[in-house]
């Protein structure tokens, strides 16, 4: 049975099974459509947080960023591992603790005002959907690869895919579909990077493979990584061309874009308690680790397995005897194009320009000794899914990776959706606009909503994909997060003093000026060398983090203080079981203006 069989077997295997997991767990109540009722034992959140946080981003975009940065694309690497701790341990037990649905929730009955409220949903929604397009890009990569068919057109299938499961189940669903989820996505991740540790340096052990030598030599494999770049005019793999204050500002915003994520933070109101907020971050901490610690094998060794397919192949036109043809060259002591090449060209994933008419693939880096310019283009995105097929590996694995990628993308895409749903149902229409809307109504919003966002997720991912690659769109959300949401949910649980018209001050500075700063960067025209401080856009929300954050406590300094039952509030959820001591109790609200 070829990788055909197997890609469609799986496929269709797990969908089968999200599907009907969705059926299974439909949610019957609005607290169930949100948070699952409250209820979720911290071991099974703790796999659903690992699969919402793994997103297309992690699994398919951060192994082929780091097989092309090398040392430079361990940035995303390092913030989204810390990032999750940050979180983990500074906001999350005191956020279950408050007792609410979603972050603009908290930032309404914290900061007492619908006005703040309303804020923050559109701080939610701008995040969200920043992050949701990357999702759906890599949606888009992985149908587009295993069907053949173009990029939109996977998209597209992929949006019909995340309907069904996300708008049916709600979060109660989308939490127990992520538990499989992140079983595929790990078993596809690790067991092809076992079989080409062991071809590439004979370690089983990926980890240790990765700082092992080459086999069969006594050279280590990232010495000899770094001779087969540099000697084709590459940077050093081990060595990057970011500046180290660009390195610190994309991984602190990355960092401190973790803990202001709403479909994270969203995670943790799902279980019973503060203590199980703290045991399920451990949990999710431990699941998230078994692939993180295998990326950057991941990453290099994809890096030396394309360069050794494509560089000098011959390349041969489809047509008729197509294969005797690259029998022909293989006798003449010629390498024809991979069969696996020819599959992702058609996605248009994956280009060559034959710039000097020999028909001969040039792979070639700037620094190019015989001066030769670089003909091959690939998107990083793919790699990850190219892998097995790169390394010959069995066609069941190359179907498994598929799985698991289209696992990692939709089941974090189904996070963002509950977040845009209940942000829009919840917060805008119930606790806002139209409060005395019955339980019925509520889940009728909140569906309808998922089913517009899906269509918009959608057309993003289908404008994402004039981007480089997943993780920098998502880089983007991460920004967005750490400069609007991140300082105000803060100060909000440390600060007492942070009032209303500060937290408004600061999502506004922080929102404003960072979207502003990727927009003008990214497709207004503005160019590397005007960057702040050398700060790519990728990075700045760590820049404007500090400014919203002061903004709004010189603000809150200057206004009046927050009512005293906010202050015991600020107090209260920091100490577990004290969160109903003042009057509000899970569900209520505070003075709103």
């Amino acid at each position: 049975m070829d990788q055909t069989f197997w890609t469609y077997f799986f496929v269709i295997l797990t969908f089968g099974l999200y599907i009907g997991i969705a059926i299974w767990s439909r949610a019957g109540s609005t607290e169930e459509f949100y948070v699952a009722g409250h209820d979720v034992h911290p071991t099974v959140n703790g796999m659903a947080t690992a699969a919402d946080w793994m997103s297309a981003a992690s699994f398919l975009s951060m192994a082929g960023l780091i097989a092309f940065l090398g040392y430079g694309g361990s940035v995303y690497l390092m913030g989204w591992t810390g990032g999750y701790v940050l979180l983990a341990l500074l906001l999350a037990p005191f956020l279950r603790e408050f007792g609410k649905f979603t972050v603009p929730d908290f930032v309404g009955d914290r900061y007492y005002s619908k006005v703040a409220r309303v804020i923050a949903v559109v701080c939610a929604l701008f995040v969200s959907f920043t992050y949701i397009a990357g999702q759906m890009k890599g949606v888009g990569v992985a149908f587009s690869g295993f069907l053949g068919v173009p990029f939109n057109v996977g998209i597209l299938i992929g949006m019909a895919i995340v309907f069904v499961y996300a708008v049916m189940g709600g979060m109660k669903g989308i939490t127990y579909t992520q538990v499989a989820q992140y079983v595929v996505l790990i078993f596809a991740y690790t067991v092809p990077a076992i079989f080409m540790s062991l071809a590439i340096t004979g370690n089983p052990i990926p980890q240790l493979g990765f700082i092992g030598n080459a086999a069969g030599t006594d050279v280590s494999m990232l010495t000899k990584l770094n001779t087969v770049v540099t000697d084709l005019g590459f940077t050093e793999y081990t060595s990057t061309t970011k500046s180290k204050m660009d390195v610190f500002c994309i991984t602190a915003a990355l960092m401190f874009g973790t803990a202001g994520l709403p479909h994270v933070i969203i995670r943790f109101f799902t279980v019973s308690s503060a203590q199980a907020a703290r045991k399920s971050a451990g949990w999710a901490l431990m699941f998230i680790a078994c692939l993180y610690t295998v990326a950057p094998a991941v990453g290099a060794f994809a890096r030396m397995n394309f360069i050794d397919t494509v560089n000098e192949a011959v390349y041969i036109q489809d047509g008729e005897n197509y294969e005797e043809r690259a029998a022909a060259i293989l006798a003449d002591g010629g390498k024809p194009v991979p069969v696996w090449y020819k599959d992702w060209e058609k996605t248009g994933l994956l280009k060559y320009d034959d710039k000097n008419g020999d028909g001969i693939m040039q792979y070639r880096g700037p620094k190019s000794a015989d001066g030769i310019a670089n003909e091959v283009v690939p998107n990083r995105d793919i790699f990850v899914l190219a892998n097995p097929q790169i390394a010959k590996l069995p066609g069941w694995v190359v179907g498994l990776v598929v799985a698991g990628g289209l696992a990692a993308a939709l089941s974090t895409a189904a996070g963002l959706l509950m977040v845009i749903s209940s942000a829009v149902s919840h917060d805008l229409m119930k606790r806002t606009f139209k409060p005395d809307m019955s339980e019925k109504q509520e889940m009728a919003v909140a569906r309808i909503a998922a089913a517009i966002a899906v269509l918009c997720a959608g057309l993003l991912g289908i404008f994402a994909s004039s981007l480089p690659f997943v993780a920098q769109v998502v880089a983007f959300a991460f920004g967005l997060a750490a400069a609007s949401l991140f300082p105000i949910i803060f100060l909000g649980i440390f600060w007492k003093r942070m009032n209303k018209e500060g937290a408004i001050a600061a999502m506004l500075v922080g929102l404003v000026t960072t979207f502003s700063y990727i927009y003008y960067f990214k497709f207004g025209g503005g160019t590397a060398d005007q960057w702040f401080m050398g700060v790519s856009p990728e990075g700045i929300g760590f820049v404007f983090m500090w400014l919203a954050a002061a903004v709004g406590m010189i603000v809150s300094i200057m206004t009046p203080a927050p009512p005293q039952e906010i202050q015991d509030l600020v107090q209260d959820i920091r100490i577990p079981g004290q969160r109903k001591s003042h009057g509000m109790a899970e569900g209520g609200m505070a003075p709103a203006e």
